[in-house]
């Protein structure tokens, strides 16, 4: 199977989910990064963010899409090996 490559974002998907899916799977950010974007959301929805905040918020987006995939990844490895 030839995988393509679209962008630097799926082969950082690709990669995460080649280390162990057992352990990606269990990923789940921090505690303190989960407070950040918790602040971030409350603080958007009373009075919004600043042009900076707004794009750390897009950072915590894009890492939290990225997980998602080599998540989902993770999973279709494990059911492939399960077969």
């Amino acid at each position: 199977m030839v995988l393509e490559y679209n962008s630097v974002y799926d082969e950082l998907v690709i990669f995460l989910a080649s280390l162990s899916p057992r352990k990606v799977l269990a990923y789940k950010s921090s505690a303190k990064a989960q407070e950040r974007v918790a602040i971030l959301l409350d603080k958007n929805t009373s009075v919004g963010l600043t042009p900076d905040e707004k794009a750390e918020m897009e950072r915590y987006m894009t890492v939290e899409h990225i997980v998602r995939l080599a998540k989902a990844k993770a999973i279709q490895k494990l059911n492939v090996h399960s077969l």
